[in-house]
């Protein structure tokens, strides 16, 4: 699976039609990777299976947010965890032939632990202050040089935007992941490919 380029995360929405439409638009701009991501509300069965059959159609792989079951039940292609989400060498044995993917905010200790565990990428972040998490624990761009020694794709998360985007690959990172700035635009699949320049 080519784990290099954007990383759109789904954001909060109530109507699935909605999400989906814009999921799509994201697919159609190239993405690398897709995260089905539902903090303020139960995730959707329904929805994530949505999802999982839109990215199959573009060939793009989905990853759960929090929730290897759902992972599981969906048929996903994987599972990306925080510090709380689960053991990560339990869930690395779950999602056998799956990705899987955790967060380590600003610590190259825990992220050496998660590739330890099975991680197949680590992510680090908040990058630059953040909407989405406003009190998230800020991670210095020189982490991803530390750690590119763990021989797994760096993922960068917080604040991320198509102008600081090269700022961050050029620290790093292999993969950006991202919300705000993607499904909030008015063209989304427009600003996915101004994402694409930054990995030239």
């Amino acid at each position: 699976m080519k784990l290099r380029g954007l990383y759109a995360v789904t954001p909060e929405c109530a109507d699935s039609e909605v999400l989906l439409r814009k999921t799509e638009q994201a697919l159609r701009g190239g993405i690398a990777l897709l995260q089905y991501r539902s903090k303020a509300t139960r995730p959707d069965l329904a929805e994530a299976r949505e999802l999982a059959r839109l990215s199959r159609r573009y060939g793009v792989p989905l990853i759960v947010n929090d929730d290897v079951d759902l992972a599981l039940q969906v048929e996903a292609d994987g599972a990306h965890l925080g510090r709380d989400d689960g053991d990560l060498a339990r869930s690395r044995k779950r999602l056998h032939g799956k990705l899987l993917g955790a967060s380590c905010y600003d610590s190259l200790d825990r992220a050496r632990n998660a590739v330890a565990a099975g991680a197949d990428y680590v992510a680090f972040g908040s990058v630059f202050a953040s909407g989405t998490k406003p009190g998230a624990t800020r991670a210095p761009l020189s982490l991803f040089a530390a750690a590119r020694a763990l021989g797994v794709p760096l993922c960068a998360i917080g604040g991320i935007t198509a102008e600081n985007a090269a700022q961050v690959v050029n620290a790093g990172a292999d993969l950006l992941a991202v919300i705000a700035d993607l499904f909030g635009a008015a063209d989304i699949a427009g600003q996915a490919r101004r994402y694409a320049a930054a990995f030239a």
